[in-house]
């Protein structure tokens, strides 16, 4: 994994991982019997996190007191990994939660974030989910002006809630138009460029005192830091227009959300959190002076280098003069890469049985996986060591959303999943974060407690 032109930053850290493989197979966490898991790193976890924090260091809250809130509160997107062992982890590294569904509320709370800390996004939330956020004191941003109209008619006189607006500042796409949410016709937040919008976002502020909080997020991987800090400019611009057309500083947070794209080129991060508030305070100047508290909702930026998939070898075969090696990793795991290869490329690892990096000559060669259609391929024509029955393909950076957004295709099982931790002797550690999942769990998903309802429905009619 290391060549004489390595760093000795980057050569440690080659020898970590190749001794956390190493040990993974020697206690029967990746092999023959579990053929394909995914490994969170927790040293790289805390570290991530800490640089997040160095990275926004505001000034002091414009009021302080007692009850005031932190400066700026970062909250952990729970879909990139909804995992309750790694949200638990972050709610003690000081962190919130964005949450954008009932499922993901209820693990962020049972991983022990404090309402107050949650943050519930969705374009889509019913009134009993608006209901229950306002009863727990959970923090909303509104996806629209209807949904502004069902939090009047729910919203209880004792609220403690934060509530705010989300604005689709329309600034554009990124290079990943799937992943753009700040495009003209882009179905999150209230269009600020449309006929009317602006203002109509001014008139619900001043009907509604209770209103003070603004949130955009102008889209994830793919989108550079400029279209970034251009919509979190608009929106702060926004917000200085509410304040001075309410008479009083009524909006007092501004939720950023996340989008900080990952370099999945090679195993630095790029750009980093420094980068990033470097380029938020050059685009907005004020927006660190304490007068508002800051949200962000990082997700994919925090933990996709942090963590690995690991898979067997199954098979390997030649095709039309290319070798494929058949692995347990494919689209179940890495959908998105599977579907979008040239927007999701991955970097590939090959190792030996007992996870030592092979040593074979290189070869061009397809890492394609279990999945029953002819697209299921992880990375087309990679130049590796030739791969062979029981080796080792390494996926990496894949901690956020491959392993812990399983896509069910050919009822394949969701894998296990560890964290890791090596102390100052090199010596690893492992923690079970998810058990991988049984045949028996797959048919009771899949109805076998109803495995004959209907073979009697309809003879009556007959």
């Amino acid at each position: 994994m290391t060549t004489t032109t390595a760093s000795s930053d980057e050569t440690v850290d080659a020898d970590r991982f190749a001794a956390v493989l190493r040990q993974a197979v020697a206690d029967g966490l990746l092999g023959a019997d579990q053929p394909v898991a995914g490994f969170i790193d927790v040293d790289g976890v805390r570290a991530t996190v800490a640089e997040l924090q160095a990275a926004f260091v505001p000034a002091p809250p414009a009021l302080p007191g007692p009850t005031a809130p932190p400066p700026v509160l970062h909250t952990f997107a729970a879909k990139a990994a909804s995992l309750i062992p790694v949200l638990s982890l972050l709610a003690d590294l000081g962190l919130g939660c964005e949450v954008a569904s009932p499922g993901e509320l209820e693990i962020a709370l049972r991983a022990g974030f404090a309402p107050a800390t949650i943050v519930l996004d969705s374009p889509a939330k019913t009134r009993r989910e608006i209901q229950q956020a306002l009863a727990l004191g959970v923090a909303l941003n509104a996806d629209s002006f209807a949904e502004l109209d069902r939090i009047d008619a729910l919203r209880p006189q004792d609220c403690s809630s934060v509530i705010g607006l989300r604005v689709n500042p329309q600034v554009g796409a990124g290079s990943i138009g799937a992943m753009s949410t700040a495009t003209a016709t882009s179905k999150f937040g209230v269009a600020l460029g449309d006929p009317g919008g602006r203002a109509e976002v001014v008139r619900a502020f001043e009907q509604r005192p209770w209103l003070t909080r603004l949130h955009a997020h102008v889209g994830s991987q793919g989108c550079p830091l400029e279209l970034i800090t251009a919509g979190i400019a608009e929106t702060h611009r926004l917000a200085e227009e509410v304040n001075h057309a309410v008479g009083r500083q009524q909006i007092t947070s501004l939720d950023t959300g996340g989008g900080l794209p990952v370099n999945f080129d090679g195993p630095e991060p790029r750009p980093t959190f420094a980068a990033y508030a470097a380029a938020l305070r050059a685009a907005v100047p004020t927006l660190l002076d304490g007068r508002y508290q800051l949200v962000t909702e990082f997700g994919r930026s925090l933990l996709a280098k942090n963590g690995f998939i690991g898979a067997l070898v199954e098979y390997t075969k030649d095709a039309g003069g290319r070798r494929i090696a058949i692995t347990h990793a494919g689209a179940q795991l890495a959908t998105r890469t599977v579907l979008m290869p040239d927007a999701w490329p991955l970097r590939v690892g090959a190792y030996d049985g007992r996870g030592r990096p092979k040593a074979t000559a290189a070869m061009v060669q397809d890492i394609a996986g279990p999945c029953c259609f002819a697209g299921d391929v992880v990375a087309h024509a990679r130049e590796l060591p030739e791969l062979q029955e029981g080796d080792i393909v390494v996926l990496h950076d894949t901690g956020a959303y491959y392993f812990s957004t399983h896509w069910a295709y050919n009822s394949l099982p969701r894998p296990a999943v560890h964290g890791f931790s090596t102390d100052d002797r090199g010596r690893v550690q492992f923690a079970p974060v998810r058990e991988a999942q049984s045949l028996q769990q797959i048919s009771l998903e899949s109805g076998l407690a109803h495995a004959d309802a209907l073979l009697g429905l309809g003879l009556d009619a007959r």
